[in-house]
Parts: structure tokens; sequence; C-alpha cells
């Protein structure tokens, strides 16, 4: 219970410029390495992760870009050695990139020594492509081991962001001391694949139109704005986008810029913000 937990809030009474709500947009590239991982060799579950470079990380940048929002883009290090130039444009951009395991590895599988081998690989590999050493993570599977604070930590990162304990930032514990790594936290009710993910294999279907989805998070938004907080969201190029689906998050950035104080940035902006007036 108490190996990794939350610790104080870390939600500021205000945004920078004045601004009433924060909004963190967050895309996990995982493209291929979804099936990799597991030494699968379909032909077919490897097209679909194919999706993501070839249409969905361009559809996602030109959004991005008639919208002026900087998003995090959190990537396994298999992706950026297969699509090295996707990182290297994203960086271009004003966009982060964060790590995202080695080939989405299950964190919780691992022995301690083979996960703090993959995630300092990981670390030096996204440097080497992108040329800016990552300071945050995103685990795979949001799955978190027992030793994965403590590894993050002793690589100096700054955050994490695959915990759910809150809304807004706050600090980890680690043995119930803090651990020096701010918490941006996730959830299931605001990640696009809890609604739109296909089990081929077994009886799972999306149940949900896109439209009930767009639902959901504008409530998500609207309540953290009206609290003041902050608002993440988790997404897959592969997932939402597609066009139909691509059609929840035009409308979604429509309402929050319908906005004028909104504040737009990176998971790692939005932490350095909290965590330098929540001191």
């Amino acid at each position: 219970m108490n190996r990794a937990r939350a610790g104080r809030s870390l939600k500021p009474a205000a945004w920078p410029g004045g601004a009433k709500c924060a909004v963190a947009l967050s895309f996990d590239s995982d493209h291929d390495t979804f099936e990799l991982r597991d030494g699968g060799k379909s032909i077919s579950a490897l097209s679909q992760g194919h999706f993501g470079p070839r249409q969905g990380i361009p559809r996602l940048r030109r959004l991005l870009a008639d919208h002026s929002i900087p998003a995090t883009f959190f990537v396994p290090a298999i992706t950026a050695l297969h699509y090295p130039e996707e990182q290297r444009a994203l960086i271009a951009e004003g966009h982060e990139i964060g790590l995202h395991g080695w080939i989405h590895e299950r964190n919780t599988l691992l022995d301690e020594t083979t996960e703090r081998d993959l995630q300092y690989r990981a670390a030096d590999t996204l440097e080497k492509v992108t040329g800016v050493r990552p300071v945050g993570i995103r685990t795979p599977s949001w799955d978190f081991s027992e030793n994965t604070l403590k590894i993050t930590g002793e690589m100096g990162l700054l955050y994490d962001s695959s915990l759910m304990a809150d809304v807004d930032c706050y600090e980890l514990l680690l043995d119930g001391a803090p651990s020096g790594v701010v918490e941006l936290p996730v959830e299931w009710i605001r990640d696009d694949a809890a609604y739109l993910i296909m089990d081929r294999w077994g009886g799972l279907r999306p149940q949900i139109a896109p439209h009930d989805i767009l639902k959901i998070f504008t409530q998500e938004f609207d309540e953290a704005y009206d609290e003041g907080g902050l608002f993440q969201l988790t997404m897959h190029p592969d997932i939402i986008g597609h066009r139909s689906r691509l059609w929840i998050l035009r409308q979604l950035v429509r309402h929050m810029r319908g906005k004028q104080d909104v504040w737009f940035a990176t998971h790692a902006d939005i932490v350095i913000y909290a965590k330098s007036v929540c001191a």
C-alpha cells in the first residue's frame, strides 16, 4: 500500500496568464509495438499499428497546429527507432516526447534489473533520436511495478503520468517519503482506448458512439474548468486518428478553445509550473 503512494496535492491556485484551467493532451505512440512486445507475427495486427504513423500522426499534427496546441507524445523506444523522423518533426513543432517503455513491455512481469535496463536504454534511445532527453514517463499500459518509482527517481525524471489517485498533480511518496517525482494523473475515463479498442479474438467490441465519448470528455473538461483544475486526456494515434474518431478531438478542442482562459501545455510544462508554485 505504501510503496508508491500519493502525497500532497500540487494544484496551483492560479494558472499562467490568469488562466482558469490547464489542458494536457497526450498521445501514446504505441504503433506496431503492441503486437511486437509479445513476439506477435500477425501481419494484420502489424498493419493496424502502421496506421498510426501513416495516418494518425499526420492528422493529429495538423489539428494541433491549426489550434496552436502543444501536446505530449509518449513513445516506446522501438517506435522511435522505426519512425525517427516522426519524433523529430514533433519536437520541431514544439511538442514533448516522453518515455513509454522499450517495446511497450509490462513492468510487473519484469525483475528490477531488467526493468531498470530497459528504462535507461529507452531514455538513451529517445535522446539519440530526438536530441532531447525525456523528463517524464508513462509506463506502458499504465503497468507500474513495485520498482518503477524507485527507478524513475534514480533517473532524475521530473514526472510520471501512469497513476490515478487524483485529478490534479501530486507528489509521489516512495515508502512514505517524498520521491522527488511528481504525478500528472491519468484515468480510464479520459482514455480513448477504453471506449474504442476491439479484441478481435474475444467478444469485446466498442459499444459506445463517438458523440457519447465526446460528451464524456466534454463533461470532464467542464468540471475541471469549473474547479480551476487540470484536464488531462490520453489518446492513441492508431485509435483517435481515424476520421470519425478524430471528430471527437476536433469538437472537443473547439469547445475548449471557446473559453479564453484555458492554458494548453505539455505535461512537462504543467508539472514544472505546479511544482514551482506549490513548493
